[in-house]
């Protein structure tokens, strides 16, 4: 298990959980972060990530991406 701010673009992987406070989980969950699914980065800009999650492509910073356990 490793945070998701650690893959390479073009990988993929499932969330195991996310960590941080309950309103940081509440907002990751409504993202579509969700223990199960799977995320595939897209790539890394700036310093922040873009992944895609449950058909959406969806940019988060890489502090957001170290909350996210795959």
């Amino acid at each position: 298990m490793m945070p998701l701010g650690l893959l390479a673009a073009d990988e993929e992987g499932i969330v195991q959980r996310v960590a941080g406070k309950p309103e940081v989980k509440k907002h990751l969950e409504n993202l579509g972060f969700v223990a199960g699914d799977t995320v595939r980065v897209i790539s890394e800009q700036n310093g922040n990530i873009i992944v895609k999650v449950k058909e959406s492509r969806i940019a988060i910073s890489k502090e957001m991406a170290m909350k996210i356990y795959v």
